[in-house]
This record gives structure tokens, C-alpha cells and sequence, in this order.
């Protein structure tokens, strides 16, 4: 198959639909299982099976948001290099970042799995919910490796502007996840260890899936030469390492978060777990927007068309603004709905309530970071996408959710998060316009300059 840069050319609100929706189908099937799970084990009828999930997710989002960390830099080299016309480089560092997230990941399994029950203890969980949870992750955290693999052979393709097989991966793992669900949990009556073996074995099936898309259909894996992955460290780490950083600071929110409801009881920690899966199905269409805009820049700023760089931001904006405003007027009339089904108390359907009815508008401003960090991830300044998440993450996140928290309860934990989601999605927005345009004059001044020169030559 040819390495066209196809994201070049045509129209950028097009390209901008397409590679978010189809990301986003990935991203919300395998998140549509989580929120399965959840709603299996509320069957059970244990209260503290569901508040375990919870807590063993924040520490689950936390490894998958590094593997997301890692695809970054696979997406934004490669689609660089293909944007340049470099398809050697661009399978060099196709399989050098591979080599680079294997090892990593399998470095993070051997530090966290010694060490779960002490972090989940860390976070709040207790009693039953800590053994429930502590089992369920022992399990699940093993997949991590596989789950790097998938989304690196995801990122590899939308790189290469296919995006419609860069989505198999995460919609295959969620298929068998939501089939081999019902198997283990209530067939084989294993509970929580049942969603989390089901979860393995679906991590797994997404490695076979990215594997034939890279390799088969794409033949994007160059060969591996031990020197060349060395020399390929410092590019994948200065996008890696601050991609992570940027990463980290989602699971750390989290975490912060769901420290602060567990003081409000397992009620409001039960409400925060399943509002922490309805998001991520809801709104996957906008945490897709980051790497969905992302190759697209990075393959037009690799042929230097700023106008179409701009001209995708932009779509980007409306694109965003669109998917939230009919996906929030659903989750408000579906609110009753989402409490009868996870069988919420009293206490945790006032807490999604106040969500889908206040908190959900919120997201359309998470998007506007979505897209700065999209920006400065691709184009070569990865630590301003650390410095605005962690920023929203700390600064954006406790001090808001302590002060509203501490005169409307629960809810203030949810309306302070949504504070801080517009604070700094306005000003991620208006620094990425701000470095887009940098980026052009300086390339101007860079030809303008050369021209010169060769224009002094002559005479």
C-alpha cells in the first residue's frame, strides 16, 4: 500500500470528522465494556464490588493513559516523516517506538503489581472494597504490555491517515471483552476476577488486530537494528516522556477526586465510579479529539501548509462544539434512565443528576485542551501540553474541588472539576492559537531570509 500524505490534502473538517468518530468508536467500545462491567456487577447486588471497580479504574486509567502517552510519539513521528516523504524513517520509527513502549510497559507491570493493594490503600479503599479491588487489578495489570501494542499499531495508522483500521484494535478487544463478560461473571460465578479476566484476554485480542494492520496491510515495521533504536531514544523521549507527564495528570485529577468523594462516603464513591464510566462513553468522541487532530498537523506541518493547519484547529472547534451540544441534551434526558439501570441510591442518583444536568457542559471546554495539547504534542513544544494538564490537574482540580466541596458536598467535587475544565481550556486554547501562529512567521522569516541570500549570490 502507498505512504500518501492523504491528510495533506482535502477537506481538513472532514478529515477532523473522520478520524475523531472512528477513534472514538474504538475508544468508546472498549470504555462501553468498563461501563458493562460495572453494570453486571451492580447485578450483584454488593454494593463495594462496584465502588472496587472505581478505585481499581483510576489506577487502570492511569497505565492506559501511559500507553496513550507513547502512541503520541508513535503518531506524531511517523506522520511527520510521511508528511516530509520519508517513509524509511517513518518505519524506523515505527518499530524503534514499539521497542520503546515494550520495554517500558513491561517495566511498569514489574514495579506496580508488588505494590497494588498499597497504592488502592493510598487512594482510600478499605475492607471488602480493597480485597475486591485489589484482586481485580493483580489480574488486569498484567495486560498492560499488550494494551501498548495496541494502541502504538493505533497510532502507527492514524498516522498514516487510516483511520478506519486503527479503530479495529480497541473495537475487537472490546467485542470479546463484552462477550467472554457475562461468561466469567455470572456463568462461571466469578464475580470481579471474572470482568477482569475477561478484560486480559480482550487486551490481548487487540494485539493480533494492530499487528496485521502494521505489518500486513501497511508493511510499516522497518527492521530492528539495536544502534538506530538508541539513536531513536531522544525524539521518542521528547515527545514520550512529556506525553506521559501530560497523561499522568488525567489519572492523578482522578485520583485526587475520588480521594476527596471517599470522605463523602461509598455512596458518593459508587456515584463518582459510574459517572467515571458514563463519561468516557459519552465523550469519547472528544477525548478522541487529541489524536485525531494530531497526525493531521503532523503531516501538514512535515509539508509546511500552516493554512490547513489552522483551518483543522478550527474545525476542530466546531466539530467539538457540535458533538457536545446534542450528545449533553442526551445525557440529560437520559438521566433517569442511567439511575434506574445501575440501580443507584438515593445519594449517588443525586450525584448523576447534578452531572448530567450541570457538570456535562463542561466537556466542550475540556475539548478546547484537547486540542492545544493536539498542538503542542505535534509540533515540538510536548512540555506546555504537561504544564497545562498537570496545571488543571492540581491547580484546576483540589483547590476547587476542597473550597465548592466544602458547602455543597458531593456535588461540589463535580462542580469544581468543571471550574477548572474551563479555566484552562480557554487558556490551552488561546496558547496554541498563539504558538500556530509563531511557528508560521518563523518559517516565513526562514524563507525570506534564503531567498535573500540567494538573491545577494547572484549579484
Amino acid at each position: 500500500m502507498p505512504h500518501q500524505a492523504k491528510l495533506t490534502q482535502g477537506s481538513t473538517l472532514k478529515h477532523v470528522v473522520m478520524m475523531s468518530f472512528t477513534s472514538a468508536l474504538g475508544l468508546m467500545c472498549m470504555f462501553l465494556v468498563d461501563l458493562v462491567d460495572m453494570l453486571f456487577l451492580s447485578m450483584l447486588g454488593e454494593k463495594e464490588a462496584v465502588a472496587a471497580v472505581g478505585f481499581a479504574g483510576t489506577i487502570m486509567f492511569f497505565t492506559i493513559s501511559l500507553s496513550i502517552a507513547v502512541s503520541i510519539a508513535a503518531t506524531a513521528l511517523v506522520a511527520r516523516a510521511i508528511g516530509e516523504g520519508n517513509v524509511a524513517l517513518a518505519k524506523r520509527r515505527a518499530v524503534n517506538v514499539l521497542a520503546f513502549g515494550i520495554v517500558f510497559s513491561t517495566g511498569i507491570v514489574l514495579f506496580l503489581w508488588p505494590h497494588i493493594s498499597e497504592v488502592l490503600s493510598f487512594i482510600g479503599a478499605s475492607g471488602r472494597t480493597l480485597e475486591l479491588a485489589s484482586g481485580y487489578l493483580h489480574i488486569l495489570v498484567l495486560g498492560m504490555p499488550a494494551v501498548m501494542i495496541g494502541m502504538i499499531g493505533s497510532g502507527i495508522m492514524r498516522a498514516l491517515g487510516d483511520a478506519r483500521r486503527a479503530m479495529y484494535a480497541t473495537l475487537i478487544g472490546g467485542i470479546v471483552n463484552a462477550i467472554l463478560d457475562p461468561i466469567f461473571i455470572f456463568a462461571l460465578g466469578m464475580g470481579v476476577q471474572g470482568a477482569a479476566l475477561a478484560s486480559l484476554i480482550a487486551r490481548f485480542s487487540m494485539v493480533i488486530v494492530s499487528y496485521y494492520g502494521v505489518v500486513h496491510v501497511h508493511k510499516m515495521l522497518g527492521k530492528f537494528d539495536i544502534m538506530e533504536f538508541f539513536a531513536d531514544i531522544k525524539p521518542i523521549s521528547k515527545i514520550a516522556l512529556p506525553a506521559m507527564l501530560t497523561s499522568l495528570s488525567s489519572p492523578l485529577a482522578n485520583t485526587i477526586v475520588m480521594s476527596h468523594t471517599a470522605t463523602f462516603g461509598d455512596d458518593a464513591v459508587a456515584a463518582i465510579a459510574i459517572i467515571g464510566r458514563i463519561i468516557p462513553v459519552v465523550f469519547g468522541g472528544l477525548f478522541a479529539l487529541s489524536g485525531a487532530v494530531g497526525p493531521i498537523l503532523a503531516q501538514n506541518y512535515g509539508a509546511r501548509h500552516f493554512d490547513r493547519m489552522h483551518r483543522a484547529i478550527y474545525s476542530a472547534v466546531t466539530y467539538a462544539f457540535g458533538y457536545c451540544l446534542v450528545l449533553c441534551f442526551s445525557l440529560y434526558f437520559m438521566q433517569d434512565w442511567l439511575v434506574s439501570v445501575f440501580n443507584a441510591t438515593q445519594r449517588a442518583a443525586d450525584l448523576i443528576r447534578f452531572f448530567a444536568t450541570y457538570v456535562s457542559f463542561s466537556f466542550f471546554f475540556q475539548s478546547l485542551l484537547f486540542i492545544a495539547i493536539a498542538v503542542f504534542n505535534n509540533l515540538g513544544k510536548p512540555f506546555n501540553s504537561t504544564l497545562l494538564n498537570f496545571g488543571r490537574a492540581t491547580l484546576g482540580t483540589w483547590p476547587l474541588i476542597f473550597i465548592f466541596g466544602s458547602f455543597m458536598g458531593a456535588e461540589g467535587v463535580l462542580f469544581g472539576q468543571a471550574v477548572g475544565s474551563v479555566i484552562f481550556g480557554c487558556l490551552g486554547f488561546y496558547m496554541a492559537c498563539k504558538y500556530l501562529k509563531s511557528l508560521e512567521e518563523k518559517e516565513e522569516r526562514f524563507f525570506s531570509t534564503r531567498q535573500s541570500v540567494g538573491y545577494d549570490d547572484i549579484l
